[in-house]
């Protein structure tokens, strides 16, 4: 992920605010219209700030665009562990993505998976830092299979790191088709025949 203890120097509460809500605000327009589609004049008047603030923060829209990545993987991240490591594990995780897909007919796709068609090909940068979202992704969801699996509530003979990454691919492929059809349908069978088949629910 990014490194925010690098030359920049350390942030006001104020100023942490006003950033947080900058990269907030990039992250909706960003998911929403595309990385091309947004402008660093179209943040600037969602997030109520002047120009000067958001070349404080940002040099660039590649400073911000970075920002975005880490911020959207943090919360996915934040939402899984908090999801698996409930009382009902992998039947809240299971809820919430589906809520989720349903919320939204899969609108503009995840909101991590949908940069890669963007930016992987063209910008090695965010392609590694989307990649490291990807790869905590998925250990948040080996973590919680992992607690399963001490319940019992898992086959021994399951690997919780493949299985994540099994679930992980499995959400990405069915959010598309989900995107596509603009129907939560083939997401939910998706999500619910690989449940099936791993731990019988």
């Amino acid at each position: 992920m990014v490194d925010e203890t690098s030359d920049r120097p350390r942030l006001t509460p104020k100023g942490a605010r006003t950033r947080a809500r900058i990269v907030e605000e990039a992250a909706a327009l960003i998911h929403e219209r595309g990385v091309a589609g947004t402008t660093l004049e179209d943040v600037r008047v969602a997030a109520e700030v002047s120009g000067s603030q958001i070349y404080h923060y940002f040099p660039d829209k590649n400073d911000l665009v970075q920002a975005v990545i880490d911020y959207q993987a943090d919360t996915i991240v934040n939402r899984n562990r908090v999801a698996l490591s409930s009382g009902n594990g992998i039947e809240d995780w299971r809820k919430m993505v589906i809520t989720a897909a349903k919320r939204t007919k899969a609108k503009g796709g995840c909101q991590l998976g949908s940069l890669v068609g963007q930016l992987a090909e063209s910008d090695p940068e965010a392609r590694a830092l989307i990649a490291a979202g990807f790869d905590q992704w998925a250990a948040a969801i080996a973590d919680g299979l992992r607690s399963l699996q001490a319940d019992g509530k898992l086959a021994s003979g399951i690997d919780p790191d493949d299985l994540a990454t099994t679930l992980l691919a499995t959400l990405q492929g069915g959010l598309v088709l989900a995107q596509v059809h603009r129907s939560p349908r083939p997401f939910e069978t998706a999500v619910d025949t690989v449940l099936a088949l791993a731990i019988g629910r």
